[in-house]
């Protein structure tokens, strides 16, 4: 093993940053975005065969609709009450069917018309509901293949991406966002409902009057005119809304994450106040799109009215003079909720199109956003097994722009040692093994294992090979083997068992009602630090991995668990190169050689006696934190 020790300060190139801050930048939300929604209908491609479907069903229910109004105003008013068969108006011969069902059973005309209306709604019903159901269970389908691949390529981030977005808006984009979509596709699927029978009124209604039809269609500008000044006012409002539900996601996930910090540090109210105020923003933006939309419904709901008035006034005065029928104006009266009812409900739509279009945007920015680890385009294959060298050469990194973390770091740990690295805090020793584990990639300097470079390896074959151990052991929702495992194919349940008698979990673990199956509550609750730990253990040595990297627990454990852990760790590092960052006396002491970092910068290397009686900054170090601790075996849990 050999170490290169500089005390230089100069940083190397730096891979470009990027600005995350656009991640979280004000969306337009426009709702004309057509390329945004054609992106968005990709996903419905695999399930178009039930598009067809549902569009066929809903122009069958759209048309039988349309003979239930003719039944009422043509058949039962003017045929059955009236006796006007000579109307101009187009009765969709309905009334020949009528007269011949009366000759075919007997039957009154009025039993028929019954009969004729019944079935017609119950078409509108039976089809109307199996159109619905096809068309969301298409929707369903599509925004889950979306969820899923959102998921997936924000698990490809890396750890630089994570460390600059809040998880509370990621989760925005993958929850309220997603549903956002499905609330405006849902909407859209019904909208063809509505403008099915809108052509067909329009069209009978302008072969029976078409001057009473002009007039009416001269509405549809002023609710063209309101939906345009709708959406001018909405249209930054919606975005508010958004981007206030986003930063009550954050709170909340940030608050309920830190909980126990939060009742240890008395902050309740505090929590209480900022989040009240950050709810009272979402409840203001929330009023003003409600108070908006229901200005705009009133107003739609007045010209339906005035309408109404209109076919009342000219209608009476067509029927008396004998231009119309009184079935005639009746069907007027019908075919005019038909005629402004889609555009009523495209303009309420709006609503949720504003939101909906927002939500893409923001869906799309993360999927879009391509930052990664890059990736050798002819990575090289790694033996079957690593002899476990590890060699820094002179590496330079910094998390951001001109502030270096690591300046010209260079150490080469032999196969099968174990390195302690100790510092201050700050001086980047979980930085280096982040490096070494490729979670960020760096411009200036090298790396190797067995003397390849890091680099022209992929990340998943590096991360194969290396084991951690980190201070916070992360618990996935499952069982405890599922913990160990971590649904790996290649371990089996019995090796699982193997790896954790090795490393002292079994006992803990079949004392367990269900033992191995005993399920785990979020982030390992219902478990001991120490137990935590033990299962940690087992997991990497589950894995077999030739690279060990161990970031110690540093909080105070028993006695007891603590040789459990001892001994635990070191059956894990026997025969694996470890890099170990030090907290505990007895594991410095153990390890062969000490690397010491301050300020990003290699100051000493050596064994731990060596540095003792070197009396530099190590022997500071160990002074000021192990002043009574002489023993290996002492309890006492301190800070390197």
């Amino acid at each position: 093993m050999n170490v290169h020790v500089k005390g230089s300060q100069q940083s190397g190139a730096r891979v470009p940053e990027r600005d995350h801050a656009m991640f979280d930048a004000e969306l337009s939300g426009a709702v004309l975005n057509f390329q945004l929604l054609t992106r968005i209908l990709t996903w419905l491609v695999p399930y178009k065969l039930r598009l067809w479907a549902s569009a066929a069903l809903v122009l069958a229910a759209s048309f039988a609709a349309v003979l239930m109004e003719v039944v009422i105003s043509r058949v039962l008013v003017d045929y059955i009450i009236v006796g006007d068969t000579d109307s101009p108006m187009p009765d969709l011969g309905l009334i020949a069917l009528t007269q011949l069902l009366e000759a075919t059973f007997g039957l009154p005309g009025l039993y028929v018309a019954g009969g004729l209306f019944f079935v017609l709604m119950s078409l509108v019903g039976v089809l109307g509901h199996w159109h619905r159901l096809t068309l969301i269970d298409a929707i369903v389908r599509s925004l889950r293949d979306l969820r899923q691949d959102l998921f997936a390529h924000l698990e490809s981030r890396p750890s630089s991406f994570y460390d600059r977005v809040p998880v509370g808006r990621i989760m925005t984009r993958v929850t309220n966002d997603i549903e956002a979509l499905y609330e405006m596709l849902r909407g859209l699927g019904s909208l063809v409902g509505e403008f099915v029978p809108f052509f067909v009124a329009l069209t009978i209604m302008l072969s029976t009057s078409v001057e009473l039809t002009l007039i009416l269609l001269m509405l549809v500008p002023i609710v063209g005119t309101a939906t345009y000044f709708f959406r001018q006012a909405t249209r930054e409002i919606f975005r508010q809304v958004r981007n206030s539900v986003s930063s009550l996601n954050q709170y909340l996930q940030e608050n309920l994450s830190g909980m126990q910090v939060v009742q240890l540090s008395q902050r309740q109210e505090r929590n209480q106040a900022v989040y009240t105020k950050i709810n009272a923003e979402n409840l203001n933006q929330e009023f003003r799109s409600i108070n908006l939309t229901t200005y705009y419904g009133a107003f739609n709901d007045s010209l339906a009215s005035v309408g109404l008035g209109i076919i009342i006034y000219y209608g009476g005065g067509a029927v008396v003079q004998s231009e119309m029928s009184l079935g005639g104006v009746i069907l007027f009266t019908r075919f005019m909720n038909m005629l402004f009812t889609p555009v009523v409900l495209l303009g309420e739509q709006l609503n949720v199109l504003f939101r909906a279009m927002a939500s893409g945007e923001r869906i799309f920015q993360a999927l879009d956003w391509d930052e990664q680890i890059r990736e050798p385009e002819n990575p090289v294959q790694l033996p079957d097994r690593l002899e476990g060298r590890v060699e820094f050469r002179n590496v330079n990194f910094g998390y951001e722009r001109d502030t270096p973390v690591l300046k010209d770091v260079s150490v080469m740990i032999e196969p099968g040692k174990k390195l302690a690295i100790v510092g201050p805090t700050g001086s980047g020793k979980s930085t280096l093994i982040r490096l070494l584990g490729r979670f960020y990639d760096f411009a200036d300097g090298m790396i190797f294992l067995d003397g390849i470079d890091l680099q022209t390896i992929s990340s998943r074959a590096v991360r194969k090979r290396i084991g951690v151990v980190l201070q916070d052991f992360h618990i996935f929702s499952g069982s405890i083997l599922d913990n160990i495992t971590l649904s790996d194919p290649g371990i089996t349940r019995a090796r699982a068992i193997a790896a954790a008698k090795t490393v002292n979990a079994h006992s803990f673990i079949a004392a367990l009602p269900e033992g191995y199956d005993a399920p785990l509550v979020e982030r390992g609750a219902n478990l001991s630090q120490g137990q935590r730990q033990l299962l940690a253990f087992a997991r990497v040595l589950a894995a077999d991995p030739e690279i060990l990297i161990l970031d110690e627990a540093t909080a105070s454990i028993d006695t007891e668990t603590e040789i459990l852990i001892q001994d635990g760790l070191r059956h894990l590092m026997r025969g694996r190169t470890s890099i170990l960052i030090a907290h505990r006396l007895q594991t410095i002491q153990e390890a062969d050689h000490v690397l010491v970092l301050e300020q990003g910068v290699v100051r000493e290397y050596g064994s731990h006696q060596a540095l003792i009686e070197q009396g530099g900054l190590y022997k500071t170090l160990h002074d000021l934190q192990f002043q009574e601790i002489e023993k290996p075996s002492a309890d006492v849990d301190n800070t390197l």
